[in-house]
């Protein structure tokens, strides 16, 4: 007899390790997920082990009791790989830096970056962790360096926090500062954070501007680092790991540096005068 208890359809895909619950929901809003030879409604519940369910013709079966543990792992991309395993315009991707026993896993990207850019990816297993880190009600943190072909001036930073209006999408960041500005108040490297995402949504939010990037990393997540990690190289993440993913990042240390370095500018006495 089979006690397990009914879930949503898109919960019962990503713990079968199909893919996240996201991309989950997609599938059955393209028709391509069937229960019990009827095609899967939005919000549909299965019982596991009893009601068959197909994606796109092929059978899904639930996780078994033996099934081996969750992974997650960090990932320093560097440039020229795409976040995907079934491109056939790019046969370059994150998952070609794998080991092969890790390679063997069904592991889909928590997140991803684009094919010029670099830094932290999170590869996961576990479809209730990449539902959580990519929802945008979750406004997870993400930081990122963001290096341009010419200096951009300090008085343009609230256009980035405002943001602009393309194809009828808002694209903004969250908080933004230049690094190491000139006398003059401009750099052509960035610090921004990001709680939400689209694709390449840094990249035009700055061409928009009239700003190219000529560098892209995100170097945070949360509270985890890429710290420590090379380029290429992979770190399978502990408990502790994933919960740092999920914490508020603390200040940026050149954001501190700045502002004390701004404080003291404030303070200063004027010329030929002494504090009294």
């Amino acid at each position: 007899m089979n006690t397990a208890a009914p879930v949503r359809i898109q919960k019962f895909l990503a713990d079968a390790g199909l893919c996240s619950r996201r991309a989950a929901e997609s599938l059955v809003a393209e028709g391509a997920v069937w229960v019990n030879g009827a095609r899967a409604a939005a919000g549909l519940k299965v019982v596991p082990g009893a009601d068959k369910v197909t994606v796109n013709g092929r059978v899904v079966l639930p996780p078994a009791a033996s099934a081996p543990p969750k992974l997650t792992l960090a990932v320093h991309k560097p440039r020229g790989l795409v976040c995907s395993n079934d491109d056939p315009h790019n046969p370059r991707t994150i998952f070609d830096l794998l080991p092969r026993a890790l390679a063997r896993r069904r592991l889909f990207c928590a997140g991803r970056l684009d094919k010029d850019s670099e830094g932290l990816v999170i590869l996961t297993t576990d479809g209730d962790l990449a539902n959580r880190l990519m929802h945008p009600s979750n406004a997870v943190v993400k930081r990122y360096h963001v290096a341009l072909k010419k200096p951009f001036p300090r008085a343009l930073l609230p256009r980035l926090l405002r943001g602009v209006t393309v194809e009828n999408e808002r694209l903004k960041v969250e908080h933004a500062f230049l690094v190491n500005p000139d006398a003059g108040g401009a750099s052509p490297d960035l610090d921004v954070h990001m709680g939400h995402g689209k694709k390449r949504e840094i990249r035009l939010l700055f061409s928009t501007l009239g700003f190219d990037v000529r560098r892209l990393k995100r170097y945070q997540i949360g509270a985890f680092q890429l710290r420590g990690i090379p380029s290429g190289a992979v770190k399978p993440l502990s408990p502790a790991d994933i919960d740092r993913l999920f914490q508020l990042p603390g200040p940026h240390p050149d954001a501190l540096r700045l502002a004390g370095q701004a404080a003291a500018k404030h303070r200063r006495p004027p010329a030929g005068k002494t504090p009294a």
